[in-house]
């Protein structure tokens, strides 16, 4: 099977790059290309690509509100974000409006293909610790607990275990390490991963770090 990519940024060298990039490999195809946010949304509705690779800043739509409405309109189609370190809180926000993951910019193509291979089969795509650094840069945009709140109900969905998953994947943990911090298989790490975004009722663990860091569980440093 051949995946489909539909290729999202307003800089037409750039959209070549990709477009290259992808169609040298046998399982990867281009189903089109698109300069800003609406015409995005309008593509993805007409060619239904297995993957958007969008960007963030663009004229009219940004990357950002298409993303939301792509992950509204065709849920079928996964979004994977590419940003520059420096637009952390666009690369934030689109993990909150729906994305399954981002890379950056200058991300090796090998390490493209691989993501958007991963996004494709249902993953999320987040560097652990640029997951670290990102959501402790974005502390100012968090909710400040300050010791104040109750825990959030949801919590109580969970077994202890399950919160200790959690916990440490929001630490930007990968399975592997979690794994090891925890004593336990990695195929074990993966089932507890999938329980919890089922009774959190979350997509991906993308999600599950986004959520954990909102409700205070994990608190930036």
């Amino acid at each position: 099977m051949t995946t489909s990519v539909l290729i999202v940024d307003d800089e037409p060298l750039l959209r070549l790059g990709f477009r290259l990039v992808l169609e040298s490999q046998p399982d990867l195809t281009v189903v089109g290309e698109a300069a800003d946010g609406a015409a995005a949304l309008a593509r993805t509705g007409e060619r239904d690509p297995d993957v958007v690779l969008m960007d963030v800043r663009m004229p009219g739509m940004d990357g950002i509100d298409a993303t939301r409405a792509i992950v509204r309109d065709h849920p079928r189609s996964k979004v994977l974000i590419l940003t520059t370190f420096d637009l952390d809180e666009y690369a934030f926000a689109g993990l909150k409006a729906g994305a399954s993951g981002f890379l950056l910019k200058n991300v090796p193509p090998e390490d493209l293909l691989s993501a958007i291979r991963a996004v494709a089969a249902g993953d999320a795509v987040v560097a652990p610790s640029v997951t670290r650094r990102l959501l402790d840069a974005m502390a100012g945009q968090l909710p400040d607990m300050g010791g104040r709140a109750e825990p959030d109900p949801r919590l109580a969905r969970l077994t202890d275990r399950e919160i200790e998953v959690l916990t440490q994947l929001a630490g930007g943990l990968s399975n592997a390490e979690i794994a090891a911090v925890l004593s336990v298989s990695e195929a074990t790490v993966k089932t507890h991963v999938g329980r919890l975004l089922g009774k959190l009722d979350l997509r991906d663990r993308v999600q599950a770090v986004v959520f954990a860091y909102q409700i205070g569980l994990v608190k930036p440093r």
